[in-house]
C-alpha cells in the first residue's frame, strides 16, 4: 500500500517536470537550446521548475482522482493517463480563458491550445511510463500447497482395494 502511494507521488513528480518542460519548449525557441553552453538553458531549467511547481498546485487535485481511480479499477493502459491528464490540461486551458480580461488579448489561439494538448499528452504518457502502467500489478496469492491425499485404509488396516475373487 505505502509502495503504491510512493509510486503514484513519485509519478507525479515527474510527471509535473515533464509538463513544465514541455510548456517552456514553447516558449523558448529550440536553436537558441543547441549551444549548452547558453545562458539559455540556465534560464530553461529554472522555468522549467516554476512551470512545473504551477502545474503540480493546479493538477494535484485532478490528479489524484485519477490517479486513484486508476489505481482502483487497475487500469495499466497508456491510453487512459494520457486521456486524464489532457482533460486536466483541458480544464487549465478554459481556467486561463474564464479569467481573462475584457478587451484584452486571449488565450484562445492554436499555438496556445496545442501547448495545452501536447503538456497534457506528454504529462500523461510520462505519468503512465513511472507509474501509471504498473496500477494493475497486484501481487498474486500464491496457491496453498496440499500434500496428496493417502489411499483409505481398512478398519484391520489393509488396503481398500477390491480383491477379485
Amino acid at each position: 500500500m505505502i509502495g503504491r502511494v510512493l509510486r503514484v507521488i513519485f509519478g507525479f513528480v515527474v510527471a509535473c517536470l515533464a509538463a513544465g518542460l514541455t510548456v517552456v519548449l514553447f516558449v523558448y525557441n529550440p536553436i537558441e537550446l543547441v549551444d549548452l553552453q547558453s545562458e539559455r538553458l540556465s534560464e530553461v531549467g529554472l522555468m522549467t521548475l516554476f512551470a512545473a511547481t504551477h502545474s503540480a498546485v493546479f493538477a494535484a487535485p485532478f490528479a489524484l482522482i485519477g490517479a486513484g481511480f486508476g489505481e482502483w479499477q487497475r487500469i495499466g493502459s497508456w491510453m487512459y493517463y494520457v486521456l486524464v491528464a489532457i482533460a486536466i490540461a483541458a480544464i487549465g486551458f478554459l481556467a486561463q480563458f474564464w479569467t481573462e480580461a475584457q478587451g484584452e488579448a486571449t488565450i484562445v489561439n492554436s499555438y496556445a491550445v496545442t501547448a495545452f494538448v501536447l503538456t497534457g499528452f506528454v504529462s500523461g504518457f510520462v505519468y503512465w511510463l513511472f507509474a501509471g502502467r504498473f496500477a494493475g500489478d497486484r501481487r498474486p496469492v500464491e496457491p496453498e500447497i496440499t500434500p496428496p491425499s493417502r489411499p483409505a485404509t481398512r478398519p484391520n488396516g489393509g488396503p481398500s482395494a477390491r480383491v477379485a475373487t
